[in-house]
């Protein structure tokens, strides 16, 4: 209806809003004509003008009312993507969870849903906002078990584990983990050494803190699963950073004099005690040997004494010649008789000596005896005998 329209006019010519009345009749008149009826209240359009067409007005109401109810009952009609999960509330309490696809429930007010990505992995900072130099120093700032203030910035990661828990049991679910994360921090720092956290055990109090966090977000019943806890930034506080940083490089300092005395220990000792132990062999076998030729000295006494009971004269001279034999072997001279005259102009030495090498045997081993060949044998023989006579006189008075 445009402005130019004369219902916008009232009588007398001044201008005006329209008739409500006039303007719902008209509608039910056009929307009558489009169902195929008459306008009029008798059927025969020979009602009285000027009154409301109940009927007409009727009709429009439904078909009015029809329309709002279908919006109002395809209002309850909704799709869950892949990756997310539904809760269907009746009048605001849990009711059902579904899972992706089309799903339909009650409109509201009777039926309501939340949906909630399960599968996102969500991130909260503690320390630090958006990157590690925006520092938060109340959250960061914790105390250790040797009485030293460290700095502490690191990231919790988590995913839903119970929509319903989640729903229901958080007011700010990340808020609820910024706080369990920073006391399981605060409990583990404060039972830790300050160059534990800083160092060597970083990984294991991240390790620590999560299981901790998660005891505790089990035993509020959240419905949060904690996937990772990283530390961004582990560090004393700014303003004993250069005392710190001197410290450590004194420590470092000390760990390697200690490695470099370790590694010179390491290779004395063991050269030590490798020699303490050959000296200790070489001792042992030297015992060994001494006792064996003792015992073997001593039985080889006892079997001569025997056969010196039974034979004295024979054993006597056995004895003797085996002893000059030992001696004659072990010298490098070579007694030439020259008082009975020998022709012998040249003795070759070194031929003899290799030659008695060579053979081994002990009795080419023996220094030899060269006696010159002589017209009277009885007179070497008287020799002899003179000698060997004077050397058991000899051995008799030794005795």
């Amino acid at each position: 209806m445009s402005l130019n329209d004369p219902q916008w006019g009232r009588k007398g010519g001044n201008q005006g809003p329209p008739d409500l009345d006039e303007l719902w009749r008209n509608f039910n008149q056009k929307l009558a004509g489009l169902l195929g009826r008459r306008a009029g209240g008798n059927g025969d359009g020979s009602g009285p003008p000027g009154q409301p067409e109940f009927r007409q007005m009727g009709a429009g109401a439904i078909i009015l009312l029809l329309v709002v109810l279908a919006i109002w009952v395809a209002s309850g009609f909704f799709i869950v993507d892949s990756g997310l999960q539904a809760v269907i509330l009746t009048f605001g309490k849990f009711s059902e969870i579904v899972d992706n696809g089309p799903h339909l429930r009650g409109p509201y007010p009777f039926q309501s849903h939340e949906i909630v990505n399960v599968s996102q992995v969500r991130t909260i900072e503690v320390g630090y906002r958006d990157n590690t130099k925006s520092k938060v120093p109340r959250e960061a700032l914790m105390l250790t078990d040797d009485e030293n203030i460290i700095d502490i910035q690191f990231a919790v990661q988590y995913t839903v584990k119970d929509i319903k828990d989640y729903l229901f049991n958080n007011r700010a679910p990340d808020d609820s983990v910024r706080q369990v994360a920073e006391t399981a921090f605060r409990e583990v720092v404060g039972k830790s050494k300050m160059d534990y956290v800083l160092y060597e055990g970083r990984q294991q109090v991240a390790d620590s803190a999560t299981r901790l966090m998660q005891v505790i977000l089990d035993r509020y019943q959240t419905g949060i699963l904690v996937q990772r806890v990283t530390m961004q930034n582990a560090q004393p506080p700014e303003q004993v950073q250069a005392a710190f940083d001197d410290a450590v490089k004194a420590s470092q300092d000390r760990e390697r004099q200690k490695n470099e005395g370790q590694s010179y220990a390491n290779d004395v000792i063991p050269k030590a005690r490798g020699a303490a132990a050959r000296l200790t062999q070489e001792a042992d076998g030297y015992k060994q040997r001494v006792i064996a030729s003792a015992e073997g000295d001593a039985s080889r006494f006892k079997q001569v004494l025997v056969e010196y009971n039974k034979a004295p004269a024979v054993t006597r001279d056995r004895m003797y010649i085996d002893t000059m034999q030992q001696i004659m072997t072990n010298t490098t001279k070579v007694l030439v008789d020259t008082k009975a005259g020998s022709n012998l102009l040249y003795l070759p030495l070194d031929k003899l000596m290799k030659m008695s090498s060579e053979i081994g045997a002990p009795a080419a081993d023996a220094a030899p005896v060269i006696r010159p060949s002589t017209s009277e044998p009885p007179a070497s023989t008287d020799t002899s005998s003179r000698s060997r006579d004077a050397l058991r006189s000899r051995d008799r008075e030794g005795r």
